[in-house]
């Protein structure tokens, strides 16, 4: 599943590719999540011209000049797939936007879960990138849960899953078992500038592996998350666990408190 970097890099790369378009048509393929009816999605849409791609927390939106915006979250599975009138369309297809200049940009997804939303409502939840040691703090000292289920909780923190979860806290050396409530208010600050610094350096390495990338996930860089990688940067053995049905990668450099 594409992750809050990999939906950065997106959103980079697709307003490039499709800023100033105008949509032309919209093709619902697969209408059992859209929050509309496709006649309300067409009479929209349709002739709008797009400002920009946009990451909400989990989410790509497309923002349209005039105030308008599609949602597309990509689920576990979802692609996006640029092509032209001429090209064999892509299988799988799930919404199909139309541009004048013919362009055409799908969402796909063979399980069907990728989901269009119009005018999606705005989250009252923070974005990982936003958020500070004391809202943490907050959140942390109510609840014994581990850690790692904390923060990858999208009613408390948007953007943030798996993979990521455990990039972050072997980052500020937190052992991802740890009970939330037991972290103290040092470790705390660490962890919150750890989210922004792993986030935000993981959309760099992104782009410089792949600087065109609209869909899939690169993930050679990490430093524990790698099924198959047995020592991080630093030397350290990486061991591997569930945790909430979660694969969860970590090391002994990570200190747990309980």
């Amino acid at each position: 599943m594409p992750e809050l970097p990999d939906l950065q890099a997106f959103s980079h790369n697709l307003t490039n590719i499709f800023h100033g378009k105008k949509l032309d048509k919209v093709e619902v393929i697969v209408d059992r999540k859209l929050n509309v009816s496709e006649k309300e999605l067409q009479q929209t849409l349709s002739c709008l011209e797009v400002e920009q791609f946009k990451r909400a927390g989990k989410e790509l939106h497309i923002i349209f000049k005039g105030g308008h915006s599609l949602g597309l979250h990509l689920m576990l599975h979802g692609q996006l797939v640029i092509f032209k009138e001429a090209d064999t369309p892509p299988k799988n297809q799930i919404i199909n936007l139309l541009f004048e200049d013919g362009t055409r940009l799908a969402l796909t997804d063979f399980q069907k879960a990728a989901t269009p939303t119009l005018d999606p409502e705005t989250s009252s939840v923070p974005d990982a990138l936003d958020t500070d040691t004391d809202y943490l703090s907050d959140k942390l000292s109510k609840t014994k849960t581990p850690v790692k289920t904390v923060i990858m909780d999208q009613k408390i923190i948007r953007g943030i899953g798996n993979a990521y979860a455990d990039e972050i806290l072997w980052n500020a050396r937190i052992s991802p078992f740890s009970a939330a409530n037991k972290i103290p208010k040092d470790q705390i600050k660490i962890l919150a500038k750890s989210i922004k610094k792993v986030l935000i350096n993981a959309e760099k390495q992104i782009l410089k592996i792949k600087s065109d990338i609209i869909s899939g996930e690169v993930r050679d860089f990490m430093e524990v998350h790698q099924h198959g990688k047995k020592q991080t940067s630093t030397g350290a053995a990486i061991h591997h666990k569930e945790l909430s049905s979660r694969s969860t990668y970590y090391t002994d450099e990570q200190e747990l408190f309980n």
